[in-house]
């Protein structure tokens, strides 16, 4: 029965994530755009928000951290992301992160939206440990169902094994 729930629980996550929208951050005068144009927007994306993505990968270095084979612990270079990423946040407190959890194909759906879950809480709560205010982070999991890399090779699998984190409005 508890299985039951934990899975409906997460399937409504996932359908809801699914739904949401983002929105402009408010004023990001402040931000510089990326490259000096405007920044590449996919599917009606707000520039703003692109222009802040753009900004947080350029001073982190990255907007995702990845993960060994069935796991959820961060290594090292994982920890140094995220801590670099806390640093970009706190420069800018009016924005929140929406961390992502993905997995590789291998395993059940459900199985890989759990791993993707627990591999999105990792990062946030790290994030947390940095000073950021819990509320300032939401995750999501996506398991398998949106792949970094196609393809059943080990080079592929390894890219989907990631949390990614992604910056969002806050409310």
């Amino acid at each position: 029965m508890r299985r039951e729930l934990m899975l409906a629980v997460v399937m409504g996550a996932v359908a809801l994530g699914g739904c949401t929208k983002r929105t402009n951050p408010g004023n990001v005068s402040d931000v510089p755009s990326a490259g000096g144009g405007e920044p590449y927007v996919e599917n009606g994306e707000d520039p703003a928000l692109a222009r802040l993505q753009a900004d947080l990968v350029a001073n982190a270095g990255s907007d995702r951290v990845f993960f060994t084979f069935d796991a959820f612990s961060l290594s090292p270079e994982a920890r140094a992301t995220l801590t670099r990423q806390a640093q970009w946040l706190r420069q800018h407190p009016r924005v929140g992160f929406l961390v992502e959890g993905h997995a590789d194909e291998r395993g059940t759906r459900e199985y890989n939206l759990a791993l993707g879950d627990r591999r999105a809480r990792a990062a946030a709560d790290f994030l947390a440990l940095q000073g950021i205010a819990p509320n300032r982070i939401t995750t999501i999991s996506y398991g398998k169902e949106r792949p970094e890399a196609l393809g059943s090779d080990e080079a592929s699998h390894a890219q989907n094994r990631r949390a990614v984190s992604v910056v969002i409005h806050l409310p």
